[in-house]
């Protein structure tokens, strides 16, 4: 029955300045709602975004709340830090990991790779991929590190 995550949503204090941000990083500007919400395509007629404009952006992060993660391929991952650079953002230390570079983080099946940062308004955001884990290798440790074991 469920196919796929269709949308999800963000609280924001500046709602264009917020369309700019994701647009951005690629997402596609679909349409606006009485000026306090808008939503964005992550992928055309897949998945998209809604952001909301409201004075209560500062609610307090916890991962459960105003966290979204995009899937991109690893290749993709591999440049993060760079293009995220180019693009105005931060990568942010997360799980422990300086953002030098995306890191892994393993179950025994599969794993996934990852690097963290933070839109304007502090919401906590993700570019991930999932990787196979042959080796069944379960410790965190930077992608690099995990290509060297995985010989990729």
């Amino acid at each position: 029955m469920i196919k796929g995550l269709y949308e999800a949503h963000l609280p924001v204090s500046n709602l264009n300045r917020s369309i700019e941000f994701y647009e951005g990083l690629g997402l596609l500007f679909d349409h606006k709602v009485e000026d306090k919400l808008a939503f964005l395509w992550i992928e055309k007629d897949k998945s998209w975004l809604g952001l909301w404009e409201t004075n209560k952006v500062e609610v307090e992060y916890h991962p459960s709340i105003r966290h979204i993660a995009f899937h991109v391929t690893v290749e993709d991952l591999k440049n993060s830090v760079v293009w995220l650079k180019s693009k105005g953002c931060q990568p942010r230390e997360a799980f422990g990991f300086d953002p030098i570079e995306p890191f892994v983080m393993s179950l025994e099946e599969h794993a996934h790779a990852k690097i963290h940062f933070n839109d304007p308004d502090g919401n906590s955001l993700e570019l991930i991929c999932k990787l196979e884990n042959p080796q069944k290798i379960r410790q965190r440790m930077y992608l690099s590190e995990w290509e060297q074991l995985n010989e990729m």
